[in-house]
């Protein structure tokens, strides 16, 4: 798989005018003119280099990795360092909207460079961009004018400090409006929850758990065809709690299940349920029902 590490090796590949900046590129068509188009297409690449872009498609279709998206009312998405990018037939003809791109240690040094790896929405995949609202639009375009500004502007020693801290508005506003979005998707995050438990059903119903152990969340998340982040973040957001509480509880239903049927020792129970070490099973089923696995079986036979 090809690598970029530098943003104007990645620039050329890409087909794309080279950057004003050695770590910074801005591309913008929010008045007049269109988005320069990358190639069509690519195989799997990777990059040192974050990407924030808002792609509103004027005439074409733009597809990535075999898949079309509807980009005509506009998507804003996020790809970090070293996240696998490809492409097809991207076949866009006149697109509107900003692409900034820079290298990550142009935040060297900087609180961004640590607070940019809190944002989950580095991780989602394209169908899971934010979609902006009119007025939303119009709050990013202004923060994009600003860096634009400052990224034609001769370089001086408080450049890169106005376009880092604008830079940062904007991802907290894309953190505000992905909020947002989550809310107004009541329907699709009741949807993952039960396309959730279903997948973990099937698992746990397969005798997968005493062969394979129990699944990882990355492993759930792609029988769904969703991104681990999107998945936990969505999940977290409707129901307080995260994707790895939703699978410790759906163990420990099981649990109270099985902890019943005669001659199992608890040490049999947990393994059944793909935990390597009991004493782990015990700590948790503790700490979701307030009593010790014994406890359970007692107070259950007594009753």
């Amino acid at each position: 798989m090809q690598h970029f590490k530098t943003l104007s090796a990645y620039l050329e590949y890409l087909e794309l005018p080279r950057p004003e900046h050695p770590m910074l590129s801005v591309f913008s068509a929010i008045g007049e003119g269109f988005l320069p188009c990358p190639k069509e297409s690519s195989p799997p690449i990777t990059t040192d280099c974050y990407t924030i872009s808002f792609k509103k498609i004027v005439k074409g279709e733009l597809n990535y990795g075999r898949t079309q998206y509807d980009f005509t009312n506009g998507a804003l998405f996020f790809i970090a360092p070293r996240q696998v990018l490809q492409w097809d037939n991207s076949a866009v003809f006149e697109q509107k909207g900003f692409t900034i791109n820079f290298h990550e240690d142009f935040l060297k040094g900087t609180v961004l460079a640590h607070q940019i790896k809190k944002y989950g929405f580095f991780s989602y995949s394209v169908n899971e961009a934010l979609h902006l609202s009119p007025k939303e639009e119009k709050q990013i375009e202004s923060v994009v004018n600003n860096i634009e500004i400052e990224y034609q502007n001769n370089q001086d020693k408080f450049s890169k400090e106005i376009i880092i801290s604008q830079l940062d508005t904007l991802l907290k506003y894309a953190n505000r409006f992905y909020e947002r979005q989550f809310l107004n998707r009541k329907e699709l995050s009741n949807d993952l929850l039960e396309r959730f438990n279903l997948q973990l059903s099937e698992y746990l119903e397969s005798g997968q758990l005493q062969e394979n152990g129990i699944p990882s969340i990355e492993q759930i998340a792609n029988k769904m065809s969703v991104s681990q982040r999107y998945l936990s973040d969505t999940l977290k957001k409707e129901t307080g709690k995260t994707t790895t509480e939703h699978l410790h509880l759906r163990l420990i239903d099981e649990a109270k299940n099985i902890l019943l049927k005669p001659n199992k020792s608890i040490s049999e129970v947990a393994y059944e349920l793909g935990f390597e070490y009991p004493q782990y099973f015990s700590r948790l089923f503790k700490k979701k029902t307030g009593l010790s696995p014994k406890e359970y079986i007692d107070n259950a036979t007594m009753n």
